[in-house]
């Protein structure tokens, strides 16, 4: 069957995304003219303005590619094992973000320059947090004060975070099991267990 126009426009784009985040990574973005993302693409330089006028659009366009951390609690949750449901949720986590290595890689290791990826990475955090409350709520259904299990979801969505900040030093980051992240998960698990909001005396 032909190819349209349309499906060589989206190979296009999609071979030039492809690579600015290869070389993106290799060289970082500011050292990465685009005249050498053309040329990986194998396009010509007009269609990389073309589609990003500027180079700054081209990381706007990576980060957008970054996988959802969304994840239905229903999945991972095991009722009242809330140390079991965590771990579940990391590992879950730490498939996507094997998922994206490269990816992940070049967004931390521009964050501190370009406040798109910064702001994306903030409400990327921001979504962990989310997700670590939502669990903790699921699996254990017991009274507990709501500061705490937002202390809690913090401490762990940012035990996650720094760990996958640091991925791109490692072949491949653990399934939430890993010696550091299981004592995070249990110090959590168990903190949250001895500290039950008081029961309401009975009116």
């Amino acid at each position: 069957m032909a190819r349209s126009q349309g499906d060589d426009d989206h190979s296009a784009r999609e071979r030039i995304l492809i690579a600015a985040e290869e070389l993106f990574a290799e060289t970082g973005f500011d050292a990465t003219p685009t005249s050498r993302i053309a040329t990986r693409a194998g396009v010509p330089k007009g269609l990389v303005h073309y589609y990003f006028p500027r180079k700054q659009d081209l990381l706007t366009a990576l980060v957008e590619r970054l996988p959802d951390e969304r994840v239905d609690p229903a999945g991972l949750v095991v009722p009242g094992d809330l140390a079991s449901s965590l771990r579940r949720l990391v590992a879950e986590l730490d498939a996507r973000m094997n998922a994206s290595r490269l990816l992940s890689h070049l967004l931390w290791r521009e964050a501190d320059t370009h406040s798109a990826v910064r702001d994306a990475l903030q409400a990327r955090f921001r979504r962990v947090v989310d997700q670590v409350r939502a669990v903790i709520v699921a699996a254990d259904p017991g009274e507990m004060a709501a500061a705490d299990v937002d202390a809690a979801a913090g401490l762990l969505a940012l035990a996650v975070s720094y760990r996958h900040s640091v991925a791109r030093h490692e072949a491949a980051i653990g399934n939430g099991t890993d010696g550091p992240m299981e004592r995070e998960v249990a110090f959590i698990a168990g903190a949250l267990a001895g500290v039950r909001a008081p029961a309401q005396p009975a009116r």
